[in-house]
């Protein structure tokens, strides 16, 4: 949210229509390449399902 109201300045209306895709493309805009490896693994999922099993 901070990225999305605060760096973009989008209006609440226009952050909560953008879409994960939309708002990871505009922070690759404005910081580059993101360090992120991309989308968790299933492995990953699975963990975390354990870890947070709500």
């Amino acid at each position: 949210m901070a990225f999305g109201l605060g760096v973009l300045r989008l209006s609440p209306a226009n952050f909560w229509a953008a879409t994960p895709r939309e708002l990871a493309a505009a922070a690759e805009g404005v910081f580059g390449k993101t360090r992120g490896g991309g989308a968790p693994t299933g492995a990953d999922v699975r963990a975390l399902m354990r870890m947070f099993p709500d």
